[in-house]
């Protein structure tokens, strides 16, 4: 009924309000779908659509900031592109039932690897490393995640920005710039083979792609400093209280 869809609309709001600040949305949204009642097979590719429209408001936002050489980009996106659709080949191979399991299993340690992030990478050392070594592991860290990213995604956002601020020695401004970009090129890699495969409500995830929109946007324009201390105990919380509703309804 309509309830149900107000419900899983301030979610995916809350969501995008969440991932533009802090990432993670994904453990809001995906168990946002499953207690709305989505059938788990098109679950994935649903999320992967309102999630991409939320994170290309972002990602515009952002692009604004970037200062990187169009080529290194290019290779970047398109390791993002390849790995998420492995990752989103993979996971279409896995019996639906099963994946309440995984998100059980892998959406825990991403609270808390969200949680427990602290800010570092304030100097942005990138330069110190060659063109060759940051095409190197950026292109590592991008293909790697990505495909997790195909698979899952909660948190892609995050683990993105983490891995380029230490692997890639950029400021947490720039890494999050970036990975905000190959967030947006592996959603939509996964989503194109998501349709492909037929796997996606393509109303309902356009509906809450605009609702996912609207919190992202409202998300960017919140003052990054004050928002990180705001969001992160307002994702444990919310995060938190959908996982123990995953488990108990698997339970009973």
């Amino acid at each position: 009924g309509h309830t149900g869809y107000l419900i899983l609309g301030s979610f995916v709001f809350l969501a995008g309000l969440v991932d533009s600040m802090a990432g993670g949305g994904g453990l809001i949204t995906l168990p946002a779908y499953i207690q709305f009642g989505l059938p788990l097979d098109i679950l994935l590719g649903t999320n992967k659509l309102s999630s991409s429209l939320g994170t290309a408001v972002a990602a515009f936002k952002f692009l604004k900031e970037l200062d990187f050489k169009k080529e290194f980009l290019f290779v970047l996106v398109f390791f993002a592109a390849l790995g998420s659709f492995l990752g989103a080949r993979a996971i279409s191979m896995v019996p639906p039932h099963l994946l309440r399991y995984l998100l059980v299993v892998t959406l825990p340690p991403v609270v808390f690897f969200i949680i427990s992030r602290h800010r570092f990478g304030l100097a942005d050392r990138s330069g110190e490393l060659g063109e060759n070594t940051l095409l190197r592991r950026g292109g590592l860290i991008s293909a790697g995640i990505s495909f997790y990213d195909g698979m899952l995604g909660p948190g892609t956002g995050t683990f993105l920005a983490v891995a380029l601020t230490r692997f890639c020695g950029y400021d947490l401004l720039k890494a999050t710039a970036l990975s905000k970009l190959l967030n947006l090129a592996s959603n939509l890699s996964a989503l194109a083979t998501f349709l492909v495969i037929g796997t996606v409500d393509i109303r309902l995830g356009l509906g809450m792609g605009v609702v996912g929109m609207a919190g992202n946007y409202l998300g960017s324009h919140i003052a990054l400093k004050k928002g990180a201390w705001v969001i992160r105990p307002m994702l444990f919380i919310v995060a938190n209280a959908l996982l123990i509703k995953l488990v108990w309804d698997m339970l009973r």
